[in-house]
């Protein structure tokens, strides 16, 4: 009888995750938070390396920007940090398994969530103290990407939302079920250039543009940048998230694994 290979991971994955939660709180904030700020330093990098870009041959900043952002998240899962999208799928899908109980995967992903913008608001601060960000101007790459993302109304949000975390569990099962450590890294990077390229909303890259721009004098001058629309905006990608990463990748792969003996993943 074949054994899922899956549902063997999730199970160790739930098992890892509450086990740190549980015994140091602190250890595990500071792995949520080096997921935020990996996101961060991607995305720093990468809007700037967008605006040099753009001058050169405009619009193609758009081109560049998803592949360097990508990175963020090959850090995050080689370097085992706990990102609020994957545990999405995780959580979920653990669940479902009954690896782990439901109210304490709920308190896991909101606190790693919240983590998670903590560790992007630090590198967005420490980004805001540089000579790259002094020069940051509203109508630039970041700016207008983060103020375009708060235009959106709250359906579209939602939907963005979904199709972000899509893309970005078929990267986290991929570095799962794949044993090269070469084919996993491209693939986790094919599938997050789609969803960046594609500009969906995916909370913890948000939380990382957000607070670039949170801690730069341009914060004024973006248009829709202030509290309430930006709770707004997390709130909705947040469910959209987990409808995308949770509902229609944890929960399904989950479902096609469990009882199952010749067909497995």
């Amino acid at each position: 009888m074949a054994e899922s290979s899956f549902i063997t991971k999730v199970a160790f994955a739930c098992q890892k995750k509450e086990a740190l939660f549980d015994s140091s709180k602190a250890k595990y904030a500071v792995r949520s938070m080096y997921a935020g700020a990996f996101l961060t330093l991607s995305t720093a990098a990468g809007a700037i390396a967008a605006d040099v870009i753009n001058k050169i041959v405009p619009g193609s900043g758009r081109l560049l920007f998803p592949f360097i952002f990508a990175w963020g998240l090959v850090y995050i899962l080689f370097l085992n940090a706990e990102l609020t999208t994957s545990n999405m799928m995780y959580l979920t899908a653990g669940t479902f398994l009954k690896k782990i109980k439901f109210s304490k995967a709920l308190l896991i992903l909101l606190y790693c969530t919240f983590f998670n913008l903590v560790g992007a608001a630090i590198i967005g601060w420490i980004f805001n103290q540089t000579v790259a960000y002094a020069g940051l101007t509203p109508d630039g790459f970041v700016g207008t990407v983060v103020a375009n993302k708060l235009s959106r109304g709250n359906i579209v949000v939602l939907f963005e939302a979904i199709a972000a975390n899509i893309f970005v569990n078929v990267a986290i099962l991929s570095f799962l079920l794949i044993k090269s450590s070469t084919a996993k890294m491209w693939i986790v990077i094919s599938a997050i250039y789609m969803f960046v390229f594609l500009t969906n909303e995916h909370l913890a890259a948000n939380f990382a543009s957000f607070s670039l721009i949170a801690f730069n004098k341009i914060a004024s001058q973006v248009q829709g940048f202030d509290v309430f629309n930006i709770l707004r905006h997390f709130s909705i990608t947040f469910i959209g998230n987990v409808i995308g990463g949770g509902l229609l990748i944890g929960l399904p792969y989950a479902w096609m694994n469990k009882d199952e003996e010749t067909y497995v993943d």
